[in-house]
């Protein structure tokens, strides 16, 4: 009997601690599910830190050419109008609604209102109207920069664009001479962010590093080839940022770059390589991340330069690249062949062109022909950090050099810094140059006008670094540009690009898919096909150690 009473006694006692156990740690889950709740909702700062391959050339949206100012100025300006996140279609932005005439030459856009600039000066018309006229008018005493987008876009200063005039406080009217279809996807570029025409009037030359406009954060610092530091827009006119502060960070190295991500230092690594992507996907704490097949790397070859004045040399150098084996060792297979100057995915395409076979023989009688038995020397350029169509630029360029080599054609390889780099080709100092271009927005003007149009090709303002120029092709893009016919504007691209291949002013190389990781607890981040996002809506969770 007094073993039974023992018996029932110990195993009251161990129910008993049991429960006050299960109580115990009840309690501490309770408790650390609320520390973690008040940790992420509490006071302490998310600063979201983006580690890349270079810094910004300029912080005037309308003056940047380069994706790595554009993807800061992106955050601090604002368009009138944007594209929805898949690029289809154009939402509201700073304008509410909009409409234009039965022929196309005149677009009036009702304003948002309530909206102020982060110095606290108010957006409206009259706000739209400075910045248009700054941009568009050589003489304006705000027209201190190049503003080449411009040029490149609206043919000119100040091109087809015949006025922009405040019609009231939140209505604007624009003017065209000649119809342009891209017109609203144009608008949508973020090279046309509004910025406030006081801080333009009280900084002036300086205003490229003191921007000042009403996106979702606001401009703080600038450490050059450091970090530009951006923090929340607390008086934004739509939901504020989920992130405190933003920081894109300067980190050359894409080796660093994975390193310090890995690591926790940064949590978003932009221009990532081809041979990262097996360490990304076997760590726990990344996620990886791709952008669509939205641009073109190519060799820009200066057609007003001997000999490649001639066609057969530079389709001798198209022939002397096995771009297959090309995106295998250097892209590891990342990359498809580009076979024009336009991805397959625009309307306008042309699959009928053949791609440029690799054929060293064929080239070299060409070369034979162009009056070039034995070849002849040659620099190519390329630049020294990586970018989204070259995130390998130097191995690129020593396998081109090499595929050279084979017909003769001895190239050195010249170098410069990002900055220098984009300078010296718009004003032609080049003779071969590896480079790119990713759309802006969802049309092929942007890729073709831009890179083929004999007014772009302007010594210090050219986007078409090949110098080429050709009456029919100007007159081909100039209807396209005209057109709302989408089936003859269709048309009009693919015969465009039956001739530019069988001219070859450029040498189309690839079409990449971009290459970025993030940590885990990064969301709300997704990489958006033209190359450039705003972060509002990127957020970071706590990280807790696995």
């Amino acid at each position: 009997m007094k073993k039974s009473y023992k018996v029932f006694a110990i195993i009251f006692i161990f129910i008993v601690l049991f429960a006050v156990a299960a109580s115990f740690s009840s309690e501490l889950s309770i408790k650390y599910k609320n520390f973690v709740s008040s940790f992420r909702h509490s006071d302490i700062m998310k600063r979201l830190v983006i580690g890349r391959a270079s810094d910004s050339i300029s912080l005037d949206p309308g003056n940047t050419t380069d994706m790595d100012s554009v993807k800061v100025t992106v955050n601090i300006f604002e368009t009138l109008v944007k594209y929805e996140k898949d690029g289809k279609e154009i939402v509201p932005g700073l304008a509410t609604s909009w409409k234009s005439s039965e022929d196309g030459l005149v677009w009036v856009f009702r304003l948002r209102q309530g909206v102020r600039f982060h110095d606290g000066t108010a957006f409206n018309a009259q706000a739209v109207e400075f910045n248009f006229n700054r941009w568009m008018d050589k003489d304006n005493p705000y027209h201190n920069e190049q503003f080449n987008y411009w040029n490149y876009v609206f043919g000119g200063f100040p091109g087809f664009v015949k006025s922009v005039t405040a019609l009231s406080d939140y209505s604007i009217e624009f003017r065209l001479s000649k119809p342009y279809a891209p017109f609203l996807s144009s608008l949508a570029m973020p090279v046309f962010g509004i910025g406030s025409p006081e801080a333009i009037k009280k900084y002036g030359r300086e205003a490229y590093k003191n921007p000042v406009g009403t996106g979702p954060f606001v401009f703080k610092s600038w450490e050059p080839n450091q970090n530009i530091i951006l923090v929340r827009n607390e008086k934004y006119w739509d939901m504020p940022a989920k992130v405190d502060e933003v920081e894109f960070k300067v980190i050359p190295s894409g080796q660093d770059r994975l390193e310090q991500l890995k690591q926790g230092f940064i949590q978003i690594a932009d221009n990532l390589g081809p041979d990262d992507v097996a360490s990304i996907e076997n760590d726990q704490n990344l996620q990886l991340l791709l952008r669509p097949f939205y641009n073109v790397g190519y060799i820009a070859v200066n057609n007003e330069k001997p000999p490649f004045d001639k066609s057969d040399v530079r389709i001798a150098i198209s022939l002397a690249v096995d771009k297959e084996k090309m995106i295998k060792e250097v892209f590891a297979n990342l990359a498809r062949p580009a076979k024009t100057l336009i991805p397959p995915l625009l309307s306008g395409y042309n699959e009928s062109i053949e791609d440029s076979e690799y054929n060293p023989e064929k080239a070299r009688q060409l070369l034979a022909r162009a009056g070039y038995p034995q070849g002849f020397k040659t620099t190519l350029w390329v630049m020294t950090s990586s970018r989204d169509y070259f995130p390998k630029p130097l191995q690129t360029a020593e396998y081109i050099k090499e595929s050279l080599k084979d017909v003769n054609i001895e190239a050195a390889i010249i170098t410069y810094s990002w900055d220098e780099y984009l300078n010296r080709i718009k004003n032609g100092e080049h003779e071969l140059a590896l480079i790119g271009w990713t759309g802006d927005n969802i049309d092929p003007d942007n890729f073709l006008n831009t890179l083929l149009a004999s007014n772009n090709a302007e010594q210090g303002y050219a986007g078409n670094y090949s110098f080429y120029k050709n009456k029919e092709v100007d007159i081909l893009l100039k209807q396209a540009r005209e057109t709302t016919d989408m089936v003859f504007r269709k048309n009009l691209y693919r015969r465009l690009l039956e001739i530019v291949n069988y001219d070859m002013p450029s040498v189309p190389l690839v079409h990449t898919m971009p290459i970025l990781a993030a940590r885990l607890s990064v969301t709300g981040y997704s990489p958006y096909i033209t190359g450039v996002e705003s972060l509002e809506k990127v957020d970071i969770e706590l990280e807790l150690e696995r």
